[in-house]
């Protein structure tokens, strides 16, 4: 399985942006899927999460502002981000939980770069 992270760039303090996360490969069935971020000489750390019935977590920095959402059919998730604020400058990965018969496994994306200016 594979997950190629896209849609990252450059914005405006206040502007949107929006992530896909789309999966390829051998897919058997794809559970939880999430987004994280790491800031330079920072940890990375949680952004948001989606379950295959479309539940959502946010983390507290990014609620009221981030929506996570999924198209089980084409094995795609995604990340509008808006109102962004400088803080969200950072490498966006995307992970997903992946199950088949016999194994359950994470996978991650390549990462996709956000930045934005004051």
């Amino acid at each position: 399985v594979q997950l190629q992270a896209s849609g990252g760039g450059l914005v405006q303090a206040g502007g949107s942006l929006r992530l896909s996360c789309a999966a390829s490969g051998r897919i058997f069935r794809l559970n939880d899927m999430a987004w994280y971020r790491q800031a330079p000489g920072m940890l990375r750390e949680f952004v948001a999460s989606i379950t295959r019935n479309h539940k959502t977590k946010y983390a507290d920095s990014v609620k009221g502002r981030f929506t996570v959402s999924r198209d089980n059919a084409k094995n795609t998730m995604y990340l509008q981000m808006n109102i962004m604020e400088p803080e969200d400058t950072a490498v966006y990965y995307c992970n997903a939980r992946h199950t088949d018969a016999l194994n359950a496994r994470d996978y991650w994306g390549q990462g996709t770069q956000v930045t934005v200016s004051s």
